[in-house]
């Protein structure tokens, strides 16, 4: 019956030379509406109506891809005047490809400080990618903390809507922001590596752009439960989008609640709710769209600890909980609550030409919880001093019947002592003495409006221009926030340690619960955007050229007089203006059909992130460089790639070179040092300058069709990441004021960004509506973040400013040798099967399980700085254990993801 349905529809057609027509339909035979038919090669393409129809003109033999929603894409050869039928086979994982790497965004994103690894995440760029390479850093590589081309997300681009999503902060966007919202963002638009899109300039590694116009969603609604031991333990979510009705209406919603007690790392919880409600009025040539998001979520955060620790405690150890009353509590929590409401309209000016005007609103808070311990002890169970190598590295010999009772006091104590905080705070209210503990919060409370207008224009078939302007305007409010005082009476507003008052301007105060104690300070930054791209697609070749001129303003204003910075810390500060220029241009050779070559090249200026501009913006008005006498300089960045691309009906491959140097970086540290001029401690920040870096490296991925059921896939990352240069070092401190440290000698050291080697091979098998697949992934060359200051010429001067008398050269070289972690296996494996209930209803459910054969390894660390000179590191190296080692993250162990769904 299916068979003669199709012949029947398709003798309808007309032959015609240059046209290439036909019809679309799923297993069933029933047609398929909005297909996207495309000649890649040529730059043509249509979608099918809704009898599944199409009709594509060629002006010569092509390679056609067929691709939609929740069918497997579709690849034929064709010549002008074929027709043919095609019949499209549904994913069997019903597009729970997007939810699982969307997964690996919110589980890599939480699991870690977000000024740690999770900066390293690039799934969420390049989920959507239909590149093989490209899929397999999104599914494969992203939770080993892989980065593509070594680069931060900061350089990849992320808009809602033609909307950026990226922080004016650190640059990154804020996944938690749309997390838990899979259903609702599968419409998306991705433009790999530098290349810009039609929305944005865009960076190095990708730009995606997210669709919510409620009129594209598919009709119909979906409820999923998903069960993990990642981050959260259970996930629940119902979506459901009317379609446009006939009178030009169209709404789409999504609600999601995601939570767990623990994740995979002790006591993280997760605590999130989801809604996303989207309504669209279409009229003649205009439509008009509001958004509205919203995505409070709360987890419990995980601490990097030493090897000393992990060899105690095993590598799910999380030293930031404890018990209290029997219940679990963590005493760092990150919390986010950031609703975003957006309007869009769109305006075809003429059957070539398109007006789209976006505004948007966010607003709320984010928090990060933590313990302040002005009158007490230090509250971490893994302090230094609670740890067996403190007592083993005693001065006069090791003290191994106290590091024997430190090593069992861990075992069995070893989280945070919730009872011993209240009892030490009632104490102190009881004398009369204010709190010796007290939870607060660090807060950033952000109000962000962004406008822009973008105009594309067909000049001709095969040339189009695009013109953008977009200009934000962030106030930012930034302070510390009693949550608990633990049974104290009040918290006085003063140092602890110095004395001097937290704010002069009321220097006695005293802060009970909810007020706001410690820095208080607003960030005002407003930025404005020009962006050009014209776009060619002839014959034998694609090409594009595009430009950005943006202008962009940060200022400080200090709400407290700082008691350390009486004359630099109240009021407005100096206002900061970078203004950029930067420009991308890319060509494609189709050298047949098949065979492709693609060049992109990239001159970019970028305005220091806001965390990278104020030396300490929670004290004083400072911006880096300012007190060495030293210029806060744009980044600039020159990159290029070189492509060789084949497309077969049954062979894909991607084949690339790729070099990026960034120049004038600046880098920020906070930490507790000792040895700072020979015997000092300070608490200080570490400010480096000038710091130049060169990725260059080879990417691969294939995937084969060797059989009509089994697919073989592979990918290979081949990186070298260095810095190339030696960076000015400075420190500041509210003991000593600044000291210039010249510069740390970083030149050929590697950057700390994820493995520099990666290589994935596996299969995936398909039949019936069953898929399969797995995988197995190789890493090498992971390294430590090196520490700066321990590389200055601080490291081999005594405190009366000259040498060491006993200092090594090689002894030296050898203490200060990179650490690199050691290769890795981690082998993965999915399953998914879908039913057919009725026409257009589904059951399904897929599952992935990670890490397999359990495997334990590092995923980053970073080195201490507290032993900043030749005499203390060669002591901690000395001693039987290490006081002062690097701090790790270690990668999951067996872990799983099971969703389970129902769409009608």
């Amino acid at each position: 019956m299916r068979n003669f349905l199709i012949f029947l529809i398709t003798i309808q057609f007309t032959l015609a030379q240059e046209k290439v027509s036909g019809l679309i339909v799923d297993a069933e035979g029933k047609p398929i509406e909005n297909v996207l038919i495309q000649a890649p090669e040529l730059g043509v393409s249509t979608t099918s109506n809704a009898n599944g129809e199409f009709e594509l003109f060629l002006s010569t033999k092509a390679l056609l891809t067929f691709a939609s929603d929740n069918y497997e894409t579709y690849i034929k050869e064709a010549n002008p005047g074929d027709i043919f039928a095609v019949v499209l086979q549904i994913d069997a994982s019903d597009s729970e490809n997007i939810s699982s790497s969307q997964q690996l965004i919110i589980l890599s994103d939480d699991e870690l400080s977000e000024d740690d690894q999770a900066s390293g995440n690039i799934s969420g760029l390049l989920q959507s990618s239909q590149d093989v390479f490209s899929r397999t850093a999104a599914f494969e590589f992203s939770s080993s903390f892989f980065r593509v081309r070594g680069l931060d997300t900061d350089f990849g681009a992320v808009q809602i809507n033609g909307i950026p999503m990226n922080k004016f902060y650190n640059g990154r966007p804020q996944w938690s922001n749309w997390g838990g919202l899979n259903d609702m963002m599968r419409n998306q638009e991705l433009s790999l590596s530098a290349q810009s899109s039609d929305y944005n300039f865009g960076g190095l590694i990708g730009s995606t752009n997210i669709s919510t116009k409620a009129s594209e969603y598919r009709v119909g609604s979906r409820i999923t439960y998903s069960s993990s031991n990642r981050s959260y333990t259970n996930r629940a979510m119902f979506s459901h989008a009317s379609g446009l009705s006939s009178k030009g209406w169209a709404y789409a919603f999504s609600v999601g609640n995601r939570w767990g007690e623990s994740g995979f790392i002790d006591g993280t919880f997760y605590d999130a709710q989801s809604l996303l409600l989207s309504v669209e009025k279409v009229m003649d040539k205009q439509s008009l769209n509001l958004t509205v998001i919203a995505a409070p979520n709360r987890r419990g955060k995980s601490s990097p600890n030493t090897q000393e620790v992990y060899d105690l405690m095993g590598i799910k150890y999380n030293e930031y909980w404890g018990k209290q009353d029997g219940e679990q509590r963590n005493s760092r929590v990150r919390r986010l609550v950031e609703p975003i409401i957006m309007l869009n309209h769109e305006l075809q000016l003429s059957s070539k030409t398109t007006l789209n005007t976006n505004l948007a609103y966010q607003f709320g808070e984010l928090g990060n919880s933590r313990l302040d311990y002005p009158g007490g002890a230090n509250p971490s169970p893994t302090y230094y001093q609670n740890l067996p190598s403190y007592h083993l590295a005693a001065a006069d010999e090791p003290d191994y019947s106290s590091a024997y009772l430190a090593q069992e006091n861990l075992r069995m104590n070893g989280q945070v002592d919730w009872n011993r905080i209240y009892d030490a705070n009632l104490a102190s209210a009881n004398s009369g003495l204010p709190a010796a503990y007290v939870l607060y919060e660090d807060r950033a409370d952000d109000k962000q409006f962004t406008a822009n207008a973008s105009l594309k224009t067909f000049l001709t078939d095969e040339v189009s221009l695009v013109f953008n302007v977009t200009h934000q305007e962030l106030t930012s409010e930034n302070f510390a926030e009693i949550q608990d005082l633990l049974g104290a009476n009040s918290y006085l507003n003063r140092d602890s340690f110095d004395g001097y008052a937290f704010n002069l301007e009321d220097p006695d105060a005293t802060a009970s619960v909810g007020d706001r104690f410690r820095y208080n300070y607003i960030f005002d930054v407003d930025q404005t955007e020009l962006y050009a791209k014209t776009q060619f697609n002839l014959k034998r070749f694609d090409g594009y050229v595009s430009t950005s001129l943006k202008q962009t303003n940060y200022q400080r204003e200090g709400i407290y007089r700082h008691g350390a910075y009486a004359d630099n810390s109240f009021g407005k500060g100096k206002k900061l203006s970078f203004n950029t220029l930067s420009g991308k241009a890319g060509l494609t050779f189709k050298l047949s059909g098949k065979h492709l070559f693609d060049v992109n090249a990239a001159w970019m200026q970028r305005a220091p992130h806001l965390r990278n501009t104020y030396a300490n913006s929670r004290e004083n008005h400072y911006f880096v460089g300012e007190q060495a006498g030293r210029e806060l300089e744009l980044e600039e960045i020159n990159s290029y790639d070189l492509s060789y691309i084949l497309r077969a009906p049954n062979l894909s491959v991607r084949l690339t070179g790729y070099y990026t140097k960034l120049s004038n970086a600046s880098e920020i540290s906070f930490f507790f040092a000792e040895g700072i001029g020979g015997d000092t401690s300070s608490f200080v920040q570490e400010i480096s300058q000038n710091i130049d870096k060169e990725y260059q490296g080879v990417e691969f991925g294939f995937e084969a069709n060797v059989l009509p059921v089994l697919t073989l896939k592979g990918a290979a990352s081949v990186g070298r990441h260095i810095y190339i240069n030696d960076p000015s070092v400075y420190l500041t401190s509210d003991d000593f004021g600044y000291l210039d440290f010249g510069t740390a000698k970083m030149k050929n050291l590697r950057i700390a960004n994820g493995p520099q080697e990666a290589y994935s091979l596996g299969f995936e098998f398909r039949q019936n509506y069953w898929w399969f697949g797995f995988t197995t992934n190789f890493f090498r060359n992971t390294y430590v973040d090196a520490s700066p200051i321990n590389r200055t010429q601080n490291f081999l001067l005594d405190s009366d400013g000259l040498p060491f008398n006993d200092y090594d050269p090689a002894l030296a070289r050898e203490l200060l040798e990179q650490e690199e972690f050691g290769e890795y296996f981690v082998s993965n494996l999915v399953l998914g099967k879908s039913w057919r209930i009725s026409y257009g209803k589904y059951v399904g459910f897929f599952l992935s399980v990670n890490n397999i054969f359990d495997g334990v390894f590092k995923t980053g660390g970073f080195e201490q700085s507290r032993n900043a000179n030749f005499r203390e590191l060669r002591q901690d190296f000395t001693s039987p254990k290490r006081q002062f080692g690097p701090k790790y993250w270690y990668g999951r162990g067996t872990n799983y993801f099971i969703n389970l769904y129902v769409r009608f």
